[in-house]
């Protein structure tokens, strides 16, 4: 599947004009990826446009050159190459790639084992903790531009797709490569503040009513949250107010797997899934519901009201569950 660095640097080296585009309700990873080469490829002299459906969250807007990611136009354009980063699936470009006209090369960069490679170009590394780390590998590799706002992107990416370094996705290489995006230039204290301890008040709002509103199945080892759209709309709650709010239930000792279950539009129910038990496949589930992602995290959107895909996800995570002392 994948075609290695040196077509792709080359792609990129060629293209006069490149589209750089990550999945919707985008993460750090996304942004962070995103950012890092929206940044190399200006650097080159391309003309480079970085789109989102959802735009840029709040809470990476302190990332040098942030303003860059916008929201598509309702025009489509043309380009030379299409970049997509950290997207498992073409659809979940979302308005990014239907914005689009025409293009002659799309790029295909990602870590999560359910991509079927749907680029001309693709660089999947399910190893690779973070997609972040793959951009790092490939602007070091095809010596791509390199300089600090860039490292401090990779770092959000990185950082945050690892749980701050605590996951099991973790590797001696990745500590590496944070070690050289912190010789680079990156700001370790004054970066980690901005991620993890400058939350907006409605965040932690939010947190305190999903909290009291928790449930437990399979014998406590499924925990849930659920929030509506009333309670988004009344605490006037950002898509990035809700990233990491799963892993406060998927701490608890007995807890084997998180669910969180988020209504959106569409009579759609977003679903989160997090797994403490490489038995017990995240990626596995939401494939299920034509979502996916990794073996201890993934999501889908499944259609349906709240009460029916919270009832009929619990049922079927709990018989997974149970299928194991």
């Amino acid at each position: 599947m994948n075609q290695g660095f040196a077509p792709i640097g080359d792609v990129l080296r060629s293209a006069g004009t490149v589209a750089v585009l990550t999945h919707v309700r985008p993460d750090g990873d996304a942004i962070g990826s995103q950012l890092a080469m929206v940044l190399a490829l200006q650097k080159l002299g391309k003309t480079v446009t970085a789109w989102n459906e959802d735009g840029l969250p709040e809470s990476f807007a302190f990332l040098k050159g942030s303003e860059l990611i916008t929201k598509p136009p309702d025009e489509p354009l043309e380009f030379d190459t299409v970049l997509a980063l950290d997207t498992a699936a073409r659809n979940r470009l979302g308005t990014g790639i239907t914005a689009i006209r025409t293009y002659k090369t799309l790029v295909n960069i990602d870590h999560h084992a359910s991509n079927p490679g749907y680029g001309d170009l693709n660089y999947i590394d399910v190893q690779a903790p973070a997609t972040g780390q793959i951009i790092y590998e490939l602007l070091r590799d095809q010596k791509l531009p390199f300089f600090p706002e860039i490292a401090e992107a990779l770092f959000v990416a990185i950082s945050t797709d690892t749980g701050s370094f605590r996951y099991q996705n973790t590797t001696a290489h990745t500590f590496e490569v944070a070690g050289k995006l912190v010789e680079a230039g990156v700001d370790l204290a004054t970066i980690s503040h901005r991620i993890y301890e400058s939350y907006p008040k409605r965040r932690i709002l939010l947190l305190g009513q999903l909290l009291n509103e928790a449930t437990f199945h399979a014998h406590d080892r499924i925990a849930t949250f659920t929030l509506t759209e009333a309670t988004k709309a009344r605490l006037s709650i950002d898509p990035a107010d809700i990233d990491g709010l799963i892993d406060v239930i998927r701490s608890i000792d007995t807890v084997v797997v998180a669910i969180f279950f988020e209504e959106v539009a569409d009579q759609r129910v977003r679903i989160s899934v997090r797994s403490k038990d490489l038995r017990i496949d995240a990626n596995r589930i939401c494939s299920t519901w034509g979502g996916g992602g990794h073996p201890l995290a993934a999501g889908a959107r499944i259609r349906g009201t709240l009460e029916q895909v919270r009832t009929k996800v619990i049922s079927y995570v709990s018989d997974e569950v149970l299928k194991y002392p």
